[in-house]
C-alpha cells in the first residue's frame, strides 16, 4: 500500500497520522505516543516501527523541506519522552 502526499497548506499531528495510515483520533495517537519513543540520537526516520512506505514519507518530508515539515517535527519531538 503506498503513500500518497498531499501538498496543500499546513498539516496537523491528526492530517500526519492519517498520511501515515495511523489512526488519528486523540485516544489512538496518545496511545501511539506512550507506546513508541526515540532514542536521543536516533532519526526519526529510522525507528524500527515504521513502515517502508511510512519511513519513505517522512524522509521525503524532511529532505523536501515540504508542507508536512512542521507535523514531521512536532512528531518526533513528542517522541522522545
Amino acid at each position: 500500500m503506498g503513500l500518497i502526499m498531499e501538498t496543500t497548506g499546513h498539516h496537523t499531528l491528526k492530517d500526519l497520522f492519517s498520511q501515515l495510515g495511523l489512526a488519528s483520533e486523540d485516544a489512538q495517537i496518545h496511545e501511539f505516543l506512550v507506546t513508541h519513543f526515540l532514542y536521543r540520537h536516533e532519526k526519526l526516520s529510522a525507528a524500527s516501527f515504521w513502515s517502508d512506505g511510512q519511513r519513505e514519507f517522512i524522509e521525503s518530508a524532511i529532505l523536501d523541506d515540504s508542507d508536512w515539515c512542521v507535523a514531521v517535527d512536532e512528531l518526533d519531538s513528542l517522541l522522545r519522552h
